[in-house]
């Protein structure tokens, strides 16, 4: 039998060891930034608890339906550029709660990966929840038989965070799943009447772990309130606000998963 699959070029993972660092907000951006390159691009989101990938393409009233294959994801724009895939698509309605023991989560997540028709896609990215417990598991082991490209970790600069990162690059080293690389999300806040840059939280953390870790640091983004309202209203900050402060470090964390990508390929 074709894999749903098969026609999928690259799969990327988004992981962090701690909540509220903003892994969905990297990976919409990247999807987004991927997808001004001329890519096809689809997002796995297993954040089954608090899926809002969905909310943030603007498309949570969406269904999914059916096919031959299994469930059709759901297309943000026209051209069918980037397809989505979320619980938040099959939840009645949109407060209801996902009160689950973990085998039912596993089964769901290895229901996602294999019955999802994606197509052709030039990148998956698959959104994560917090942590390093059954439901990654899971999902590296589903995905292990197609060769994902690797997993950028997020952070924000406090040594907090940074503790629960650690962690992950030892979930990713025992799984085998190789670091793309490092990103400091929330790495001060730019004020947008003088660009002064404040560091809220604190700075470098995401950057001296990645050099303690011997792994890649893809960019720290700043705080931006153009980037929370893209976010909050489901439109698209890389196409809107070129010249905002976040823009440059996401723009190049595409571009360093893009040289990854054709590392790979070659």
């Amino acid at each position: 039998d074709r894999s749903n699959l098969a026609g999928v070029q690259h799969i990327v993972l988004v992981l962090s060891g701690k909540g509220g660092v903003g892994k969905s907000t990297i990976s919409t951006e990247l999807a987004l930034s991927l997808r001004h390159s001329g890519k096809k691009v689809g997002i796995l989101d297993v954040d089954l608890c608090g899926p809002s990938i969905p909310r943030m393409f603007r498309v949570q009233d969406n269904d999914v339906h059916q096919c031959d294959s299994g469930w059709v994801p759901v297309f943000v724009d026209q051209d069918k550029s980037i397809s989505l895939m979320s619980i938040g698509f099959l939840l009645e309605k949109p407060d209801d709660a996902v009160v689950w023991r973990g085998p039912k989560k596993n089964a769901l997540i290895k229901q996602f990966v294999a019955d999802v028709a994606w197509g052709d896609l030039d990148f998956l990215i698959v959104d994560t929840p917090p942590g390093t417990s059954d439901e990654h598991i899971s999902t590296v082991e589903a995905l292990r038989p197609y060769k994902p490209l690797g997993a950028i970790l997020v952070t924000t600069p406090q040594a907090v965070s940074v503790g629960d990162v650690r962690r992950e690059l030892t979930f990713c080293k025992k799984t085998g799943l190789r670091v793309l690389g490092i990103v400091e999300n929330m790495s001060g806040f730019v004020c947008p009447h003088c660009s002064e840059c404040t560091n809220i939280f604190s700075k470098g953390g995401g950057e001296e772990l990645a050099k303690h870790a011997g792994v890649p640091f893809l960019g720290c983004v700043p705080l931006d309130p153009q980037l929370s309202q893209s976010l909050e209203e489901g439109r698209d900050f890389i196409q809107e606000f070129p010249k905002s402060s976040a823009f440059p470090a996401l723009a190049h964390i595409a571009q360093q998963v893009l040289d990854a990508s054709s590392q790979q390929s070659s």
